[in-house]
């Protein structure tokens, strides 16, 4: 009987770590294609294919790429677009202080697993109900969107000349479309809604008033903005 009870864990856990698996090769497959378009975006604002391929290997967080390369080609300076990119990657900051605990990873592996914080691993582990679950899901999502959004940059970063304009065809909206649809999801209360339509409408409104980049920079202000005026509500109605 109990041969067989422990057959039958084995035999869940295998299904289990199977589904996971599916789940983080579907997010990295999907997610990693878009690499494409950062490289031809890339090779539009002007960077060279190593420049565009050395981002994608060091820097390896898809959106704070594309905010760089998206201001400089609207003729932001590289400080400019350097701190919009560098705003935009804080949050992985937050996404490695909940994935330490969660994923508990030996001290000598954790600096290489670092690479790998970004939305879409931290997504697919987080959703996991177990540690094993989010190590795969974690390693999986990792691996897999790592080689192919560094393979398609680097073929996009080449094929840029051959497409033409790329205003033309809306490849430089896939990176943030693929962005806010990994976000929404998340905005699960009240507070988060507000603070990321406050930041939508401060980016949009003040980007033709403002230099490229820095409507980043200002829309990153909706968060504190938010979360104080939602303090002082609560505090306000527990003094009545």
């Amino acid at each position: 009987m109990a041969e067989r009870t422990a057959s039958e864990d084995a035999g869940a856990r295998r299904k289990a770590d199977r589904a996971v698996v599916r789940d983080a090769l579907g997010v990295g497959v999907a997610v990693g294609l878009s690499g494409f378009a950062f490289g031809v975006t890339s090779a539009g604002s002007g960077l060279t294919w190593t420049q565009t391929c050395a981002l994608s290997l060091l820097v390896f967080t898809g959106a704070s790429q594309f905010a760089l390369v998206g201001a400089l080609a609207a003729g932001g300076g590289p400080f400019t677009a350097a701190a919009g990119a560098f705003f935009l990657g804080v949050r992985n900051a937050f996404y490695g202080l909940r994935l330490s605990q969660l994923l508990a990873l030996p001290r000598a592996v954790r600096p290489f697993a670092a690479q790998w914080v970004i939305d879409e691993t931290a997504a697919v582990a987080l959703a996991q109900p177990t540690r094993r679950g989010a190590r795969i899901g974690f390693v999986v999502t990792g691996l897999t969107l790592y080689l192919l959004w560094n393979l398609t940059s680097l073929l996009g970063a080449l094929g840029a000349g051959a497409i033409g304009d790329t205003d033309a065809w809306g490849l430089d909206a896939a990176g943030p479309a693929v962005f806010l649809a990994l976000l929404a999801p998340m905005l699960r209360t009240g507070t988060e809604r507000t603070a990321a339509g406050l930041a939508v409408l401060l980016g949009l409104g003040l980007l033709p008033v403002l230099p490229a980049g820095v409507p980043v920079l200002v829309a990153a202000l909706a968060a504190p903005v938010v979360l104080w005026a939602d303090g002082r509500r609560r505090g306000e109605a527990a003094e009545r």
